[in-house]
């Protein structure tokens, strides 16, 4: 008896804070289109264009990582699990977006490429592997 409302005491206490994460979340995207918007009017104003586009690529696949997050969050809601796809979603768009910027700056190294680019490949087998184990759960609980 003591230990259910324990755990609906934390069940709701959890709610509570990945409501709050959410609504940041949703503000920091919010200001973050925004700022876009003040980043492509710069690029319009702008006599080249080359250092302006890795500002909106960056801030692009920033705000898109901001999304997957908050998805993971709102799919919290749902199923009370987070699910990892996700995340691992975010974490690839992060480790692209850092790949992305470190070639255009041409301030990457060789030995850095090669680490980013394993991290991506075990991101890559991670969400393949979580895809297939959430298959299996899903057809396992429908009873197939």
């Amino acid at each position: 008896m003591f230990e259910q409302h324990v755990k609906s005491l934390f069940d709701k206490v959890i709610a509570y804070i990945f409501i709050v994460i959410l609504l940041f979340i949703i503000v920091g995207i919010a200001i973050g289109v925004f700022q876009l918007f003040g980043t492509l009017w710069l690029l319009f104003q702008s006599d080249g264009i080359t250092g302006k586009y890795i500002d909106i690529i960056s801030d692009v696949l920033t705000l898109y990582v901001l999304v997957e997050l908050s998805r993971s969050l709102v799919e919290y809601f749902d199923t009370k699990r987070i699910r990892l796809t996700f995340i691992v979603d975010a974490a690839i768009v992060f480790v692209i977006r850092e790949v992305l910027i470190g070639l255009f700056k041409h301030a990457i190294t060789p030995d850095m490429l090669y680490a980013l680019s394993a991290l991506i490949f075990v991101l890559g087998v991670l969400r393949v592997a979580s895809i297939l184990l959430y298959q299996r759960e899903t057809s396992m609980f429908r009873g197939e």
